[in-house]
């Protein structure tokens, strides 16, 4: 199978991810619920992959790393923590459901920071109208998941630093490929899923929490800490960490920051935007086919989507599954960037890719595209 759905999963992973979730089945149990051999390893794998977290997004202090089952599980803890029932915020245009649909469940007033596709200028220009002191929060993601645009994240932080509003960052697609400086950023929270360009095994996820920032919890229970008191520790990450711990899930997690670090957030970048840009590219030169892509290399990030005039997207990807081809189609569950995008009533095609494509790849897909096309 040639997959190209790194967006929504790095389905191929690091061989010491699967050595390590194995592992952990074999030799861990749970953090802080004894002191025999098993619960203390467990303790120092989880403490050291908070580590590796925090120095590789600069979080300030490892206790402000909390585990997450994804970057879903984070965005509901940030957002209501911040926003209110009936509260206000301003999202991108181009924000996953992760995001508006919690804030829908609030009924917030949300103003959207609208702004084309691909002029980031515009975006900024759009928060800068709609931010003003005494907003409960901005949220906004690094990069969209269904074009691969990247958003000036530092800009748009800039902002709510000066007007005392704070921010929540969606790193879904960034974490793993772009750097972030949580600290110098100086949000109120970061959050990410362990899956995707961190390379961790699905069902983890990491929340990283700005110093005094209230912080709601989703979920009550055993932490293995106060265990008299009725309410949750006001401390973190237990207070975020309710019941047992998803251990072979962050030993293969660690493993997966371990190998970005390795390998390096710029070679990762540019190897996922070299083969982006490949295969726009490729798609391109094909007749009939819109490719949402920019010129230039170093504006967009491994992720981009395509529709044919001949053929939906719904049967496009069918066609390319037929052949052994992973592509994602539709809307992919963000909406709101597909009506920024002008492609609500279509959606769109989406190939993401990861360290594990190669350049063979895709040329291949590119011209299973023209085969399909040519042969509808």
């Amino acid at each position: 199978m040639i997959y190209l759905d790194s967006a929504a999963t790095s389905f191929q992973k690091p061989a010491a991810v699967q050595a390590a979730v194995s592992r952990a089945m074999e030799e861990l149990s749970s953090p802080g619920r004894g002191g025999y051999d098993a619960a203390m390893k467990a303790a120092e794998t989880a403490l050291t992959c908070r580590t590796e977290l925090q120095e590789l997004f600069h979080a300030g202090d490892p206790e402000r790393v909390a585990f997450t089952m994804n970057a879903t599980h984070g965005l509901n803890i940030a957002i209501k923590s911040l926003v209110p029932s009936g509260g206000s915020a301003v999202v991108s245009g181009y924000e996953h459901n992760a995001v508006t649909r919690p804030l829908a469940a609030l009924g917030a007033k949300v103003t959207v920071a609208s702004g084309c596709l691909f002029h980031p200028e515009q975006i900024l220009d759009s928060f800068d109208r709609a931010v003003r002191p005494g907003l409960d929060a901005v949220i906004c993601n690094h990069v969209s998941n269904v074009f691969g645009f990247t958003l000036p994240i530092e800009q748009i932080a800039e902002l709510c630093r000066e007007r005392k509003v704070p921010l929540i960052i969606d790193a879904s697609q960034s974490a793993g490929i772009l750097p972030l400086n949580f600290e110098a950023l100086g949000a109120a929270f970061l959050a990410m899923p362990g899956h995707k360009g961190l390379y961790g095994p699905q069902g983890t996820g990491v929340l990283i929490c700005g110093r005094d920032v209230p912080v709601r919890t989703l979920l009550e229970g055993g932490t293995g800490s106060l265990s008299m008191q009725q309410e949750m520790p006001d401390f973190l990450p237990d207070r975020l960490e309710a019941g047992t711990h998803n251990m072979p899930g962050i030993a293969g997690l660690l493993e997966g920051v371990r190998f970005v670090r390795r390998r390096g957030l710029a070679s990762i970048c540019w190897e996922e935007r070299t083969l982006a840009a490949m295969a726009a590219e490729g798609l391109r030169q094909l007749r009939g086919v819109q490719v949402f892509a920019q010129n230039d290399l170093y504006a967009q990030t491994g992720v981009l989507s395509f529709l044919p005039d001949s053929m939906d997207a719904e049967k496009m990807g069918a066609a390319l599954s037929e052949r052994n081809i992973a592509v994602r189609t539709g809307l992919h569950c963000a909406p709101l960037a597909h009506k920024s995008a002008g492609t609500l009533k279509t959606g769109t095609v989406r190939v993401s890719v990861s360290v594990f494509n190669t350049k063979k790849e895709i040329f291949q897909f590119v011209d299973t595209v023209e085969e399909i096309l040519r042969t509808a």
